[in-house]
This record gives C-alpha cells, sequence and structure tokens, in this order.
C-alpha cells in the first residue's frame, strides 16, 4: 500500500492529548520502546518514558494523537508532539534553533503500522512549522538505527549529522523544509479517509490539505 494512502475502516481524530489520555499514551510509547529494543534498536528505555516526562507535553499542549474512536479500547492509533524545543545537546547556535519546530515521541500503535499514519503525522508536523514561519522541522532518532534513518529519508528529511555521545542513544540528526509539506500534502487530496481533526467544540476536517487554508486548518 502506498504510504501516502490511509484505508482504515475507522475514522481517525487528531486531536491535542488531555490527561485523560496520560495512560493511553504512556501505554503505546512503552509498547514501541518494548517494540524496538526487541529489534535492537536502543532509541527509547526498554520500559517506555516515566509520566514526568510526558505529562509537560500535555500540558503544554504539544502532545498530539491519532484517536482510533469507538476503537478506543485500543489506545491511541498513534501520538506525536511538536515543539519549539530543540535539544542543546544536538542542536547549536549555528543551527539557529528557532528556525524550526522539533519531532519528538513519534510513535505509531502495531495495530494500525505499515498504513502512513507517520508520514500523514510528519507533513502535518511540517505545515505546522510553515505556518508558524518556521523554515524547517527537525528531529534526533538513534545513531544505529540505519532503517529508521532510511524511513526518515524517504519522508523528504536530509541527514544534518550526527552527534556521537557516550550517554545518548540518539544523536542522528534531520530536518527537511517545511514548505515541502505543501507538495505532499496535496497528494493526499485524492485520498478518501482523510482523519478529521477536532478542537474544542469545533469539528474541523484535517485536510492537511487544503492548503488554500492550511494556516486554520492547523491551528487546532
Amino acid at each position: 500500500m502506498p504510504a501516502n494512502t490511509l484505508d482504515l475502516v475507522t475514522e481517525l481524530t487528531l486531536r491535542r492529548a488531555t490527561p485523560a489520555d496520560l495512560q493511553g499514551v504512556l501505554a503505546l510509547l512503552a509498547r514501541t520502546a518494548g517494540w524496538l529494543n526487541g529489534l535492537g534498536v536502543r532509541q527509547w528505555p526498554t520500559a517506555g518514558f516515566p509520566a514526568e516526562r510526558i505529562e509537560p507535553l500535555i500540558g503544554e499542549g504539544v502532545m498530539y494523537l491519532l484517536d482510533a474512536g469507538d476503537e478506543a479500547g485500543r489506545g491511541p492509533a498513534a501520538t506525536i508532539a511538536v515543539d519549539g524545543h530543540a535539544d542543546p545537546e544536538f542542536w547549536t547556535t549555528a543551527d539557529r534553533p528557532g528556525d524550526a519546530l522539533y519531532v519528538h515521541k513519534l510513535a505509531v500503535n502495531r495495530t494500525y503500522s505499515g498504513r502512513g499514519l507517520g508520514e500523514v503525522l510528519l507533513d502535518w508536523a511540517a505545515l505546522r512549522a510553515a505556518a508558524h514561519d518556521r523554515p524547517y522541522l527537525r528531529l534526533d532518532c538513534a545513531k544505529d538505527n540505519a532503517r529508521l534513518q532510511a524511513y526518515y529519508r524517504k519522508a523528504g528529511f536530509r541527514h544534518v549529522r550526527t552527534v556521537d555521545l557516550p550517554h545518548r542513544a540518539s544523536g542522528a540528526l534531520f530536518e527537511r523544509d517545511a514548505s515541502a509539506a505543501i507538495p505532499a500534502a496535496l497528494s493526499y487530496r485524492r485520498t478518501p479517509a482523510v482523519p478529521a481533526q477536532r478542537s474544542g467544540h469545533a469539528v474541523q476536517a484535517w485536510r492537511v490539505l487544503d492548503i488554500t487554508a492550511h494556516n486554520e486548518l492547523i491551528e487546532c
């Protein structure tokens, strides 16, 4: 199935995570960490993250999840945090940290793997960066995970450099031009099953793609 095709029976809703979502997000991250470690990838702690690492992201309103609606018993379909925090151990003043938004804690429920959700969320995050006048979307990932690095390259990221710190498993730095999300998003136009984005009392179609009004569409 092409990465830009969503063939989902259940409508997914993109929304900000709330404190009530904490346990579901922690469980998803723990399952993803366990799966990665089972593959020999030491990107995240084996047991996932403690609540005190995730609660601030939810409190700041920078963690989002794809809600599976009626299938909520399975937990979030995916989660992503997008903020302006540049890890000072990786990004220097020469990188102009304020020129980018940064992706953290991107994880897809294994039930929904292979359906292009990660790529869609990365395109959405790049659109957020563009709407906030940030020219780049950036992330860091495991230094020794060639497969994951290839995934990000395929998603439009370029390798900036690798920072090799003995106390950090991560350190491969990637960025993509935020403006590149616009033509990528247009390719989703023909996709019939696009998640909806709900915010407060309003329901906004998450047409990562109606670029004519993308500011309104990605401000949730």
